[in-house]
């Protein structure tokens, strides 16, 4: 039978049994294992299981393995203070030395914020491109 064909149900045929993208994302934004997506990523606020407590997938890997992470963090950052700003002067006419403080204080707390999630998202991510990271 060609892969490609269609099952009697009509359905095309199952590769694998692989989370799709949008479940990954899905259970990188609810913190969860993005391979079995019941184990949760952190013990703490700030600190990561060193594997998942439900289907012990490594999550702490090689050092240095969550530096996308910071990237991802820095974009929703740097995206958000930018449309605030604009919004805020545009829209309020607020005048750029009142807008400047309150901006500078939001770019320290919204990446301690994001923290948890953007290295949940990092982590689906890597699975979705490095389809060997859920084989482990």
């Amino acid at each position: 039978m060609n892969e490609s064909a269609n099952d009697e149900s009509g359905t095309p045929p199952i590769k694998n049994n692989r989370p799709q993208i949008e479940t990954l994302l899905w259970r990188g934004l609810q913190l969860k294992c993005p391979r079995c997506g019941e184990g949760k990523l952190y013990r703490t606020f700030m600190k990561m299981h060193d594997e998942c407590p439900s289907c012990h997938l490594r999550l702490m890997r090689e050092p240095g393995y969550y530096l996308g992470a910071t990237y991802i963090n820095y974009g929703i950052t740097a995206i958000s203070m930018t449309a605030i700003f604009f919004f805020v002067r545009l829209v309020f006419n607020i005048p750029m030395q009142s807008i400047i403080w309150p901006l500078f204080g939001f770019s320290i707390v919204l990446p301690l914020l994001l923290f948890r999630h953007a290295r949940a998202l990092w982590l689906a991510f890597d699975c979705q491109f490095d389809r060997s990271v859920l084989d482990e």
